[in-house]
């Protein structure tokens, strides 16, 4: 049975679990809600940082992302995914204020470090919170859904602000980072009204009065344990790392350099962005407009190569050529995610912990970044865009199919219900029909 079938014959959400699903969607849009996000290249140069600068920043950044993601990883599994999202918001409210009271290279540095900070501190928590929020209520079944939901009202909410960013800047300068401030906070407010999860969640366990540190690396050495003993479920989040890095560095990094490369003004970057935005949230959307015949871990592959493809593209073309070379890039992101996704969740193994194992799959992601990040930043120094651009596309051509054999080959061996997977895991993830994409 597809999970869209499953979903649409379960029994309606109880009151108590469409209370999470509303509040949950409510902090999913406001703490992911960043007005900076398509000027603060422009921004950054405009204080007076080089490209060396702002790459090197975000380096760094990704590799704090890292640094976090374990211990925030392991708190989310031991005090419980609530408390962890209320900590988040309140960093992140004050991480929006940092480029307004210091619009230095060390208040921009301060300022991504607690945005990595942020960050990790809901990264699995939101959605292990959800998972087992809708879990307790008995209403499991909704979970696709409801992070679907929660996606494409972030999204749908980015394609209304991002457009408003140019003239807002063009009438104080620091309202972007002003008003993310104003959304960070509102995503505490929602945080502080979470319901309680019976017993803490099935994620919270307890800690240990004598040795308190002994929990930590129990959790931890379960997710190494897990990761070990199921080639699979490691060769899946190696297999994320294409799609993550091609995504994160093109949409966030070499957004604005691309379009000023091709004259496209600043106050052009919010709507090319939230034209990009609803690419990508109509395609997370409807992930069955893949064929079934292909099976998933092969669509994430020829996906992959796709995105490095489309990016190549933009070195090449004229201004609105590159529009919509970047428009189809985030349109194969939305199509990838919720596949990719899926594929990992279903092979977490039985009683691991979910949490970590999912900070561990964003450490890898994030540690090619921070390299990834450097590499532009030298590019870019260089005056060299297109090569980056075109180096970028041969190396995820050459390291897909090798990576797809190795993936071919273990899951030749995946270990059967009982034995260190799950059934889900044992068997081909049928695509969802209608469900849209958890976020990453």
């Amino acid at each position: 049975m597809s999970p869209s079938r499953s979903a649409s014959s379960a029994p309606a959400p109880s009151p108590a679990a469409r209370r999470i699903i509303r509040l949950n969607n409510g902090f999913q849009l406001l703490f992911n809600l960043l007005w900076w996000m398509p000027v603060f290249y422009a921004y950054q140069r405009d204080a007076g940082l080089s490209d060396g600068q702002i790459f090197g920043i975000q380096s760094i950044y990704y590799i704090a992302f890292c640094l976090f993601e374990i211990p925030t990883g392991i708190v989310a599994d031991r005090i419980g995914a609530r408390n962890c999202l209320r900590a988040g918001a309140v960093v992140m409210t004050a991480a929006n204020l940092l480029p307004v009271l210091a619009p230095t290279y060390t208040g921009f540095l301060a300022h991504f470090l607690a945005i990595a900070a942020g960050r990790s501190l809901t990264s699995g928590a939101a959605s292990a919170y959800l998972y087992d929020g809708l879990r307790a209520e008995r209403a499991g079944a909704h979970y696709l859904r409801a992070e679907g939901t929660a996606r494409a009202l972030g999204l749908g909410a980015k394609v209304v602000c991002w457009p408003l960013v140019g003239p807002l800047m063009a009438l104080a300068p620091q309202t972007p980072y002003v008003l993310s401030a104003a959304s960070a906070a509102g995503s505490l407010g929602c945080a502080l009204v979470l319901p309680r999860l019976a017993g803490g969640g099935p994620g919270v366990r307890p800690r240990s009065p004598a040795r308190p540190g002994a929990g930590f690396l129990r959790d931890t050495g379960a997710a190494l344990r897990a990761l070990r003993s199921s080639p699979w479920l490691a060769l899946l989040m190696v297999q994320g790392v294409a799609v993550f890095t091609l995504s994160r560095i093109c949409q966030v990094n070499l957004f604005q350099p691309v379009l000023l490369r091709h004259g496209i003004g600043e106050g052009a970057h919010g709507s090319v962005l939230a034209a990009m935005t609803v690419a990508e949230a109509v395609a997370s959307a409807r992930p069955q407009w893949l064929s079934r015949r292909v099976p998933p871990v092969v669509w994430v592959s020829l996906l992959s190569v796709a995105l490095a493809a489309a990016l190549a593209g933009t070195a090449v073309g004229g201004p609105w050529t590159v529009v919509a070379l970047l428009c189809a890039f985030a349109a194969i992101t939305g199509f990838v995610y919720p596949v990719q996704r899926k594929l990992v969740n279903d092979a977490v193994p039985a009683n691991a912990p979910r949490a970590t194992l999912l900070s561990v799959e964003s450490i890898v992601d994030r540690a090619v970044c921070a390299l990834a990040a450097v590499a532009a930043g030298a590019y870019l120094a260089a005056g060299r865009l297109d090569a980056l651009l075109w180096h970028s596309a041969a190396l995820t051509c050459l390291l897909m199919p090798a990576l797809h054999l190795a993936l071919h080959r273990a899951g030749r061996t995946r270990p059967p219900h009982g034995k260190g997977g799950t059934a889900a895991a044992a068997q081909p993830v049928p695509l969802p029909a209608d469900e849209g994409a958890a976020p990453r």
